[in-house]
């Protein structure tokens, strides 16, 4: 086991976490069991203790997955989880919102067991009024103030150790910061700056700043920033790849930077942590800077997918 720490240290609340850690949801049932095993496994050999993962999640197998790969757990991962959905019945999309406080609740207990936990670290709130949508179903659009009422609740009760927010513009971080908030998880990468005013008031407030489609994606409004031709440039120059340029740049852009690269392979994961030993020229960073950001238009694209494709 190593004692490095992929990308550095940040902190997560009360906790210090290797700047690159590890999102799980690509190691549902489709994936073979020892698969999954040896990605996680190998992940915490390589320093990573931040696993972000959820109870929808494959319907709570990527949970049981975890469970089965890591327990006892080490002392010091730090297992994250989301909150405000859940399996989808019917749709297009694989996940419903679940935004009501007693969904919350619910899916807290979910991830207690599927775990085998008595605590989870940090529980995340994505909320469901902008950015890419899930499924609605009935009236979705929940007061932040009930929702968040019921997350302190449960970390008074010692159920949740931080409550986190997902999906968020300005307003509604602002109106969240009361509750304590440790962590956000926003869109962001280096096309997509839609949300630099929220990620700057994070790093004022020492906030971890976790994005979701750190590299863009496969879907239309979403283009990959390993497709871009400065990063292309650099990466070429560095004998890396694109992708690990676009997370080398995100943890360079601001300290309080925290990402979940995910994957189902052991190799692709070796090349994501890879990125955090990275150095720009200043030449090089001043070009990637500059890159032209785009305004993400994705409605209705599910926004929980492998973070890092």
């Amino acid at each position: 086991m190593t004692t490095s720490h992929p990308g550095g240290t940040g902190t997560l609340g009360e906790h210090a976490v290797a700047r690159i850690g590890y999102g799980a949801m690509g190691l549902g049932h489709e994936l073979p069991q020892d698969d999954a095993v040896a990605v996680l496994r190998r992940a915490l050999d390589l320093g990573v203790n931040h696993i972000d993962t959820a109870s929808f999640y494959d319907d709570g197998v990527v949970n049981r997955r975890i469970r089965d790969a890591l327990s006892p757990y080490p002392d010091d991962l730090v297992i994250v989880s989301k909150v405000g959905a859940r399996p989808a019945t019917s749709g297009p999309l694989p996940l419903a919102l679940a935004q009501h406080p007693a969904d919350l609740r619910a899916a807290v207990e979910l991830d207690l067991a599927g775990l085998g936990v008595d605590r989870i670290p940090v529980v995340n709130l994505r909320r469901a009024d902008s950015g890419p949508g899930l499924i609605a179903e009935g009236d979705q659009i929940v007061d932040l103030d009930d929702q968040l009422a019921e997350l302190i609740t449960l970390r008074d009760e010692g159920k949740i150790g931080a409550i986190g927010i997902s999906n968020v513009d300005l307003a509604t971080l602002r109106r969240a910061l009361p509750a304590g908030i440790v962590c956000v998880q926003n869109s962001y990468n280096l096309l997509n700056r839609t949300h630099e005013d929220e990620l700057t008031l994070c790093a004022e407030r020492d906030i971890a700043w976790v994005p979701f489609f750190p590299l863009g994606s496969g879907f239309p409004g979403f283009p990959k920033v390993a497709d871009n031709v400065a990063v292309q440039r650099i990466a070429s120059e560095l004998g890396v790849t694109g992708a690990q340029v676009g997370l080398a740049w995100l943890l360079a852009h601001s300290p309080n930077i925290l990402l979940i690269a995910g994957t189902s392979k052991v190799a692709h994961l070796e090349q994501n942590l890879a990125a955090g030993a990275i150095e720009f020229s200043a030449e090089q960073l001043s070009a990637l800077d500059a890159v032209e950001a785009e305004s993400p238009d994705g409605d209705g694209v599910e926004a929980f997918l492998d973070e890092s494709r």
